[in-house]
């Protein structure tokens, strides 16, 4: 791989010839898309490639159509990485292009760890200035219009089977819930914290422009406000630095278009039933063959965080007599076991020999592999042990077509004590499912 990567930085002419590739590694981040980072003489450079033909040919844009955006960006003054080559077929290296590094760490925890504040203003500026980018000649990128978006989840939702009630509760509330048409800029489409390069607590690079297209900026500033991206930071709703009010002061003084709180939490109920089911759907692209890699599949059980954080988006609209409903009890723990372990005792036996001895010899992807092959041994053992089946196809029918909402008695009782009892099983560290338990089960 390091020769194939010499010859292509040659011919970018941006090292000397004979200049050796050193230090290829994977980087452990990208659910989607492959990252490698290798130095060149005193450069570095992050190659960023499709895991497969089959997977890219699937996406609304293409590669060729990311990396000149990237460079559209990068001229405009966006803190977006420079694209020094893409690649042909005959580089033997796939689909993708070749970026220069920037300096600085992705890790959410250094991100977060930051000053907020000065960091949460660079953030606003990158978005407003994304927002601003001359539309013309962007006829390649997707554009994502509202009713359109809504009727094509609820087709993925038919696709992966129609049966998880809480995202038929947010489908029906988004076709409720329409916002009015708003200006079409060029939206990122995942910009967040993991996504943003950070060095000494200032933003250095917005990364991952895969999913980028022409819509409503407002989309942007909604995502990185959801739970998920905010790793724990439940107190700090704008991108897990600062309140969502400080967040849009920020990005009005950056230039960017009045901020509308109706049409923020349209994107944001939006981006998390679109994220439920994005997270479903990558079991399918295991399924299909499309990516057989671990992490596809376990990213798959993080469907059921996507629920837990939609009615906590939603209850708010239920009656408060539903909303002070004490929850049916949870079903009863496992019984003790005894005599000769059970299948679930074995795993559990599996994943701690991994920690104890194979752990520190991991470094990297490797090491970040391994946190996921112990994860999928938890939620394998959790299942056996007793998950409640989250699946409930005539609910589903139901709350989708309005027979049934967050007024019906105790309906929202009963999707709470659900949405606990499937998260436990399959992501039982989710910071949101602690604070949830500690709201419902004494409302």
């Amino acid at each position: 791989m390091e020769r194939l990567l010499e010859a292509v930085i040659r011919r970018a002419g941006s090292v000397k010839a004979g200049t050796p590739v050193e230090a290829l590694e994977r980087l452990s981040g990208g659910a989607n898309m492959e990252s490698w980072r290798f130095s060149c003489g005193a450069d570095r450079f992050v190659l960023r490639r499709a895991p497969s033909a089959e997977w890219i040919a699937a996406r609304p844009l293409d590669m060729a159509g990311e990396a000149e955006l990237i460079r559209r960006a990068h001229a405009a003054g966006v803190a977006a990485p420079e694209v020094i080559a893409e690649l042909a077929p005959e580089d033997g290296l796939g689909i993708g292009f070749v970026m220069r590094c920037l300096p600085g760490t992705a890790d959410p925890e250094t991100a977060l760890s930051s000053p907020p504040m000065p960091l949460a203003a660079d953030l606003a500026q990158a978005m407003a200035r994304i927002h601003a980018l001359d539309t013309g000649g962007l006829d390649f990128l997707p554009r994502l219009d509202p009713v359109q978006g809504i009727e094509g989840l609820a087709r993925q939702f038919a696709e992966a089977g129609g049966d998880r009630p809480l995202i038929a509760l947010g489908l029906s509330w988004l076709r409720r819930n329409l916002p009015p048409p708003a200006k079409s800029v060029v939206v990122h489409g995942d910009f967040r914290i993991g996504n943003l390069m950070v060095d000494k607590g200032r933003l250095s690079g917005v990364l991952d422009w895969e999913l980028a297209h022409l819509g409503d900026g407002h989309e942007d500033l909604a995502y990185g406000c959801m739970t998920v991206w905010r790793f724990g930071r439940l107190d700090r709703p704008g991108f897990g630095l600062t309140d969502v009010a400080g967040l849009a002061r920020a990005y009005e003084a950056a230039g960017g278009e009045p901020f509308d709180p109706a049409r923020f939490r349209f994107w944001l109920v939006y981006r998390t039933v679109w994220w439920a089911l994005g997270c479903l759907g990558m079991g399918q692209s295991w399924r299909s063959g499309t990516d057989r890699s671990l992490e596809r599949v376990v990213v798959a059980r993080r469907c059921a965080e996507q629920e837990l954080d939609l009615l906590l988006l939603l209850e708010a609209e239920a009656p408060e007599a539903e909303r002070l409903r004490p929850l049916p009890p949870p079903a009863p723990p496992p019984a003790a076991q005894s005599g000769e372990p059970t299948a679930a005792e074995i795993l559990t036996a599996v994943s701690e020999w991994l920690a104890a001895t194979v752990k520190d010899r991991l470094t990297g992807r490797e090491r970040f592999e391994l946190a996921v092959a112990r994860n999928a041994l938890g939620i394998v053992q959790r299942e056996l042990a007793g998950r409640t089946d989250p699946a409930d196809r005539t609910l589903a029918d139901d709350l989708l077509a309005g027979r049934l909402s967050l007024a019906t008695p105790g309906l929202l009782a009963d999707l709470r004590r659900r949405a606990l009892s499937t998260l436990a099983a399959d992501m039982p560290r989710y910071p949101a499912l602690a604070a949830a338990t500690a709201l419902w089960e004494h409302a």
